[in-house]
């Protein structure tokens, strides 16, 4: 079966900016783009009939429109376009299990850098087994690119940074190689961000005696960091990483981290958990509060 990339669209602006989103990044990755409408119908005894029909006007008319944005955005994208009737997450996280990526839109929070992350995304996410992109209403291809001789918006200059969320306690292959891959055919830098905090009395042990200093641990730190990604630097000798630590809030330092970045890239653990599935606290926070498109990686 063709890997190919999904973006869901229902009509709204920021679906639009996910599905032109989505168009360029199977542009870049050389993959066909699908564009899904999940059509969630409850018909009632009165008109369901009507309903019906006006629910299906809708679907293809998101459909179409989503399609003549990419169209003009990038001509070349290989495209299909299908309605699939169903309880929306269930849906989508069916799409997800069949893609290699899946882009979703979110609306951008006015005044504040930031996304209003729905329900719908949320629940996809927080299943999905496949990567997930959460893209503004206001996203466009300028925004990847870093700006002009003159400060303007272009698309002709080199891609911001990809920023990497690395735990470096918990690394995982998938979210690593997915943040390297990104960085590869967006020849871009790859920025490595792990957050740490300095232990409490309680913790420290004979090892960590040396460690007291706090300049000291950030050195020990960035060691533990540049050790975990040696391997996928000799795997992708053509991408430029820059790896750095900061003493703070795992959420706070990758906020921080992702201001002017063409992406971030964070992982999320696929648990069974008997209160239903929910993202963690780091991944919560970026998909929160971070301004630019955010890939949330599911791994074991």
């Amino acid at each position: 079966m063709v890997p190919y990339v999904v973006a869901g669209v229902d009509g709204s602006a920021q679906s639009l900016a996910a599905a032109e989103w989505a168009a360029r990044e199977a542009v870049r990755r050389g993959l066909p783009l699908r564009l899904v409408h999940v059509w969630d119908w409850h018909p009632r005894r009165q008109d369901g009939a009507i309903a019906a029909a006006a629910g299906r006007h809708l679907a293809r008319r998101s459909l179409r429109q989503a399609e003549e944005r990419v169209r003009a955005a990038c001509p070349g994208v290989r495209l299909r376009d299908e309605m699939v009737e169903g309880p929306v997450v269930p849906a989508l996280v069916e799409e997800a299990g069949r893609a290699e990526l899946l882009v979703l839109g979110s609306r951008g929070l006015s005044g504040f850098t930031g996304f209003l992350v729905g329900s719908v995304a949320l629940g996809v996410v927080a299943e999905a087994t496949c990567p997930v992109v959460l893209i503004r209403a206001d996203e466009d291809a300028a925004d990847e690119h870093l700006p002009a001789p003159d400060g303007g918006a272009s698309t002709d200059t080199g891609y911001r940074d990809v920023v990497l969320a690395v735990d470096v306690a918990d690394a995982c292959d998938e979210v690593i190689e997915f943040a390297f891959e990104a960085a590869r055919t967006r020849h871009a830098r790859l920025r490595a961000v792990h957050a740490w905090r300095p232990p409490g009395p309680l913790g420290l042990g004979s090892g960590d005696i040396g460690l007291v200093d706090e300049p000291a641990q950030a050195e020990e730190w960035l060691g533990f960091l540049k050790a975990v990604l040696r391997v996928w630097r000799d795997k992708y000798p053509d991408v430029a990483v820059l790896e750095t630590v900061a003493e703070d809030k795992a959420s706070t330092v990758l906020v921080r981290a992702a201001t002017g970045a063409s992406l971030l890239v964070v992982g999320h653990r696929l648990t069974e958990r008997p209160v239903g599935p929910r993202t963690g606290p780091v991944t919560h926070a970026a998909i929160h509060h971070v301004g630019c498109p955010v890939a949330v990686v599911p791994h074991k």
